[in-house]
C-alpha cells in the first residue's frame, strides 16, 4: 500500500493536509491587504484621463439650411458672424405644435446659455404660446429694423422675441427663445441673415 494508513477496521485513510499558512490570517493582515487594493485603485483613478465635457457631432448649419431653403422656397434665416465663444447646438426642421413645420437653429452663448431661432409661416396662437412656454407678452423691442414681441417666462427662466409679418407677406414669423438674457438674444438677433 502506498501513502495510505490502515485502520483497525482495514480501511484506508489518507492523511490530512497541513493548514495553509495563508488560511491562519489575521483581521489586521486582511484589512492591511484591502488598503492595498483601494490604494492601486485610488492610483489609477488618479492617473487616468478623463474627458471633463461630452461634445456632439459638430452641427452643419449651412448644409442643413440650404437643404431647407431648396425644399421650402421658405426666407429661413441663420447667425453670421457672431462674436468669439457661440457655439451651434442643433438645427433642424420639424413638425411642431398645430402642425406647423418650423426652422431651428440653436446656439450656446459665451455664458453657458441657450439661445434659438424658430421660424414658421402664419404661426397659430398655440404655435407661439408653445414656443415661448407660455409665457405673457411684456413689450416690444426695435432689433435691426423690426419690431418685436418680449416675452418673460421668470418661473422658468425663458426670453424670448417674436416679430410676426403681416399675413401673406411672404416672409416667417421668427423667434428668438432660450434662457439667454435680452442683452445675447439682440446679438443673436441682429446676426441673422438670409439662406441664400
Amino acid at each position: 500500500m502506498s501513502g495510505g494508513l490502515v485502520g483497525d477496521d482495514g480501511g484506508v485513510s489518507t492523511p490530512v493536509a497541513p493548514k495553509s499558512r495563508y488560511s491562519m490570517g489575521s483581521v489586521k493582515n486582511l484589512v492591511y491587504s484591502l488598503l492595498a487594493v483601494l490604494g492601486m485603485v485610488a492610483v489609477l483613478v488618479l492617473i487616468v484621463p478623463r474627458v471633463n465635457t461630452v461634445g456632439g457631432p459638430p452641427v452643419d448649419i449651412a448644409a442643413q439650411a440650404q437643404d431647407v431653403r431648396e425644399r421650402t422656397g421658405w426666407p429661413i434665416v441663420v447667425p453670421e458672424g457672431l462674436p468669439a465663444g457661440w457655439t451651434p447646438t442643433s438645427v433642424r426642421y420639424v413638425r411642431v405644435t398645430d402642425g406647423f413645420m418650423t426652422w431651428h437653429v440653436g446656439y450656446r452663448t459665451p455664458s453657458g446659455s441657450f439661445v434659438a431661432v424658430e421660424q414658421t409661416k402664419d404661426p397659430s396662437r398655440a404655435w407661439v404660446a408653445a414656443q415661448t412656454n407660455r409665457a405673457p407678452k411684456e413689450g416690444t423691442v426695435e432689433i435691426a429694423g423690426r419690431t418685436w414681441d418680449e416675452y418673460v417666462r421668470d418661473n422658468k427662466v425663458q426670453n424670448s422675441l417674436l416679430s410676426v409679418p403681416p399675413t401673406g407677406s411672404g416672409e416667417l414669423a421668427t423667434l428668438v427663445t432660450g434662457n439667454a438674457s435680452f442683452d445675447e438674444m439682440t446679438t443673436y438677433v441682429q446676426a441673422l441673415r438670409p439662406v441664400r
